[in-house]
């Protein structure tokens, strides 16, 4: 079900990271999936959901992700998103394919226009203070830093804190079950993303319990439980 109230009226980048600050309350991680066979899913949503994973990203890095966002929007307690997301018409293509929000691994300001006249709610992507400066300017308060760790990792972002407190982060690129208790433990940073968990051998088998079994070790990291 959407978070958002009107889908048919320009959403502001201060409305869209309000999206984001509800969409993450009690959502620690949200999986990257990079899917090149749509026929898989539906199954693989419904397993994510079903072991407490309700927020899905699909990278737009394959020629079949569009109707993966598609078949996904149609599980039940799924929240749906596209992620590399780079342009108007991906914009316009994945709000017609069922996407809920849309990530980014930067900005331009042609993407935050039409993200705002789609009423699309936009995470954009920042690596540099001078970056997240322009989007807080913008009206930004929850941005993706992107790749994490290849720009300095939890203690970029502990530097990030004093002169910017008021702008949530979504970590991803290099985030892993070594080091996203570093992460969440930030004051700026309620949900981290990665890819690692569904990787491509096990969709290639349809090795759902596998997937089941890394996010049961997922939440052993987290201190949620088996």
């Amino acid at each position: 079900m959407s978070l958002i109230p009107n889908l048919s009226a320009p959403l502001s980048p201060n409305e869209s990271s309000r999206y984001f600050h509800q969409l993450c309350q009690g959502v620690a991680f949200i999986p990257v999936l990079v899917i090149n066979d749509a026929s898989m899913a539906v199954e693989l949503a419904e397993t994510l959901v079903q072991a407490g994973l309700p927020v899905l990203e699909v990278a737009l890095r394959t020629p079949h992700a569009l109707a993966v966002i598609e078949a996904m929007s149609s599980v039940e307690g799924a929240v749906v998103g596209a992620g590399t997301v780079l342009t108007a018409e991906h914009v316009r293509q994945c709000k017609v394919a069922g996407a809920e929000f849309l990530v980014s691994p930067g900005f331009t300001d042609a993407l935050i226009e039409i993200s705002v006249a789609e009423s699309m709610p936009l995470l954009p992507g920042a690596a540099t203070v001078a970056e997240v400066m322009y989007l807080a300017e913008k009206g930004f308060s929850f941005v993706k830093f992107f790749p994490a760790e290849a720009n300095g990792g939890v203690a970029m972002l502990q530097h990030f804190f004093s002169p910017l407190p008021h702008i949530c982060f979504c970590p991803t690129g290099g985030v892993d079950l070594n080091n996203i208790n570093a992460y969440l433990a930030l004051d700026n940073v309620p949900v981290v993303g990665g890819s690692w968990l569904v990787d491509q051998d096990d969709l290639q088998q349809r090795n759902w319990a596998n997937i089941i079994k890394k996010v049961q070790r997922l939440n052993l990291t987290l201190g949620g439980g088996s």
